[in-house]
């Protein structure tokens, strides 16, 4: 089995690592090293030496080992410049056995992949913690942070786009809008007052009209802020964000008594009643309504002369109209409510 020791090299591997959300990137090496098992396919070596080879991978080291052999990572250097040494076994079914999983011949492409990732990424049990948009806990609560303060000024009758620019003007993150978006954003005017609202939650709502998201990422370390076309099953900013308190610490107005009778009016108009008399705002979600055919300002509802809390009032003529609230709180923690359909988007 002495041809098994001839192919005998390094494979090193550039790296970086995010080591936290501020830090700067540390270069790093990756050293693959694979063993034959006793039991492997006298031919082994030279298929798999081949295959790495044709993968670009040409300077693993492999060499013949024991039933003993520990498949791992095993990291080493220095926090400014580590090195991950890969230990791989190849079985006597010829399969390469690595922390990454089971590998066969044809993919090695897969494998060198996962070395890349490892190479920029570190071990996954050594990763920085990532919370939701791929950020670190301590990124997303920058960009939490950032995104709470009031938006400060009026937005009714202001462009979409004008509004935008201007809660730009006051965050501390970068807003990235490309020029088409731009365009989109300035057909419409905003009909809401949302000057009581943080800014992450006004930007969320006014995006949301016309199709638009706000993403927050990591660029080498920096964090962004990016209006972004939404997509299904994209990442994207809130309108609000669920209490983690219940709705009597929350907002307990709503579970005042009040005398009501409702005769043939659009919910609308019972809308309007609940944010004069809570001082709460009120944002509809027009988007989910759009796209199940409901127009608020005609829905017409009733509610016989009776005595209840603002919630019952708010689901029963809601159910009416096909339409539910749900209470939410902005980045300040300040509470609103949201109006959208009963069948999900």
């Amino acid at each position: 089995m002495w041809y098994r020791l001839l192919l005998s090299a390094v494979f090193l591997w550039p790296a970086t690592l995010l080591a936290a959300p501020s830090a700067a990137t540390r270069p790093g090496l990756v050293q693959v090293d694979l063993i034959v098992g006793p039991r492997a396919p006298l031919t082994a070596a030279q298929q798999w030496a081949r295959a790495m080879a044709q993968a670009g991978l040409t300077g693993v080291r492999v060499r013949s080992g024991g039933t003993s052999a520990r498949v791992g990572i095993d990291v080493r250097g220095t926090r400014a410049a580590p090195i991950y040494i890969v230990t791989g076994l190849i079985t006597s079914g010829n399969q390469l056995v690595t922390p990454a999983g089971r590998f066969d011949l044809d993919e090695v492409d897969r494998f060198a992949r996962w070395l890349d990732d490892l190479a920029k990424n570190g071990p996954p049990d050594q990763r920085p913690q990532q919370a939701a948009f791929a950020l670190t806990p301590g990124q997303l609560q920058e960009v939490h942070t950032a995104l709470s303060r009031p938006v400060g000024f009026a937005t009714g009758g202001l462009s979409r786009a004008e509004v935008v620019r201007r809660i730009a003007a006051r965050l501390s993150l970068p807003l990235r809008v490309d020029a088409k978006a731009q365009q989109v954003l300035a057909r419409e005017t905003v009909s809401t007052d949302l000057s009581p609202l943080s800014c992450g939650t006004a930007l969320a709502y006014v995006l949301r009209g016309p199709g638009m998201a706000l993403v927050p990422r990591a660029a080498d370390g920096r964090l962004e802020l990016h209006v972004l076309p939404a997509q299904p099953e994209m990442e994207i900013w809130p309108v609000g964000w669920k209490p983690d308190k219940p709705t009597r610490e929350v907002l307990p107005r709503l579970l005042e008594f009040l005398n009501v009778n409702v005769q043939g009016v659009p919910v609308t108009q019972v809308l309007a009643a609940v944010h004069q008399r809570l001082d709460v705002p009120v944002l509809l979600d027009h988007n989910a309504m759009a796209r199940h055919g409901i127009e608020p300002q005609e829905a017409i509802v009733n509610l016989p002369q009776r005595r209840t809390t603002y919630g019952l009032l708010l689901r029963r003529t809601l159910f009416q109209a096909k339409l539910k609230s749900e209470v939410r709180v902005d980045e300040a923690g300040k509470p609103l409510l949201w109006i959208t359909t009963l069948k999900p988007l």
